[in-house]
Parts: structure tokens; sequence; C-alpha cells
């Protein structure tokens, strides 16, 4: 995976995440390039179930209820895809955003992203997508200074690092200016008012959104980042097993004697 850090972060120093506007939000549109593969705990709400989560990008998705239970799988991850190539339009053709290089800052954040093949899988609803990939709290580049509130939100407080479940992140509280565009419109990350926003600075993931006024509000949600860039077997992602011969053990050989 081609990533800024992993060419630069000598060159920069490699310190803590700056705690401006700009590199919030420049976060906010770095996590595509930050990591493949996430093991996580999900949950909407405080009080809801919480859902145990293995994500591969790009695709793949295994959800697991706290007692182990099997929520959900994708099952296609190995099927052809001659048809979409054929039918489909020039989107169809576009590389995944690892595999293209946006325009990074001097901390080595996302300034402006290319057009790329994004998208996380879903579960329930678009919130869940969003919260992997928060590129919606900032837009794909930024704005002219000149236009007022002409960003997606609107920071209300400076912008605090601290910890979430033992990992740094960043956090404020933000406010949807006109030209916010959630990915999923009855679930977006920031609803009506203020939501205190709260993004892990190793993955860019949106880990908390809490709203702050109780009126019009939507449950916000809280992810815990277990793992990153586990290696995960298709086997978590498919519904059957393929079952592989795990070559680390020694494979015993029968022979058969010798008729001599």
């Amino acid at each position: 995976m081609g990533t800024w850090d992993a060419k630069h972060r000598q060159e920069h120093g490699g310190g803590a995440t700056p705690t401006s506007a700009v590199s919030f939000r420049n976060l906010c549109r770095s996590s595509p390039w930050k990591w493949q593969s996430l093991r996580f705990e999900y949950a909407e709400a405080p009080g809801s179930a919480t859902v145990r989560a293995w994500l591969r990008r790009p695709g793949a998705l295994r959800l697991e209820s706290d007692d182990g239970t099997l929520l959900g799988s994708t099952t296609g991850i190995n099927d052809s895809r001659d048809g979409l190539y054929i039918s489909a339009t020039r989107k169809s053709w576009l590389l995944p955003a690892h595999l293209v290089t946006p325009v990074y800052d001097d901390g080595g954040l996302v300034r402006r992203r290319p057009e790329a093949a994004y998208g996380e899988p879903s579960f329930g609803n678009g919130r869940f997508a969003a919260a992997l990939d928060p590129v919606e709290l900032a837009g794909n580049a930024p704005v002219p200074l000149e236009f007022p509130n002409a960003n997606a939100v609107e920071l209300l407080e400076p912008v605090q690092q601290l910890a979430h479940e033992g990992r740094p992140a960043l956090e404020t509280v933000v406010s949807p200016n006109a030209g916010y565009r959630p990915l999923d419109p009855a679930a977006p990350l920031c609803g009506p008012g203020r939501t205190r926003i709260r993004i892990d600075a190793g993955t860019g993931v949106c880990v908390s959104a809490e709203p702050l006024d109780a009126e019009g509000q939507l449950p916000g949600h809280r992810i815990r980042i277990l793992a990153v860039d586990e290696y995960m077997l298709d086997d978590l992602f498919v519904a059957e097993p393929m079952n592989l011969t795990d070559v680390r053990d020694h494979i015993q050989w029968p022979l058969r004697p010798n008729p001599a």
C-alpha cells in the first residue's frame, strides 16, 4: 500500500497530528490511504447492541454479535466482474483509492482526493460506511477562503487531541452548513444542531459521533478499533469456507510397503 506515511514519516518527523481545523478536515479525507483492513466493534446510540466487524478493502465485510453469532458476510468477493465492465459506464473502470495518489499536506494527510472507486460495505444504514470514510465532513478538497460557510460542516470549537479507546484521536464540535451532503441523508454523521465528532488519528475513521442538541437529532455511534492491517483470509468473508490446508503444520504422507 503506497501511503504517504511509508515514504515520508521520517522526513517530516512523524509526530502527533496537528490540531488545526485544516488538519481535522484533511484527516477526514485520509481514510482510504491509511489502512486496508480493520477489526473493530461498532455500536449505535448508548445502550445499543455491539457488533464485531472484520473489514478488508475493497468490499469484504464480516459481522458478528457479542456472543459470536454470524450476522452477515460478503459472499461475492471472488466473483467475475466481466459483465460489470462490459455493460456499465466508465465509473466501473475507476481504480481503488489506494492505487491512486492524492495531494498530501506537509503532515501526510490528504488535502485533495482524486477520482477513484470509493465506497465501503454497509450495515443497517449508511452511517456505518460513512464512519469508515468520513469525507462527508470535509468534502473532497478545500473550499475557497473567500466564501464563508462553504465548508461541509462548521467547526464550533478548537480541535483537541485526546485518546479514544487507547488510540490518539482528534475531536471537535461541528454543525452542518447548507452544502453538507451526507452519504446517507437518513443517517448523517452530523445531524441538525451540534455534534461532537472524534476522528481516529491513525486511520481517519470517525470513531465517535455524539449529538449535543436533543431536538431533531439522530442517534450517534461509537467505534472501538481493535486491529489495523491484520492479514485476513477469504474464509472470513465467503458463505462456504474453502477449508484450505494449513501448510505450517507437518503433513503425514503414508507410504505403502514395497511388494518385494
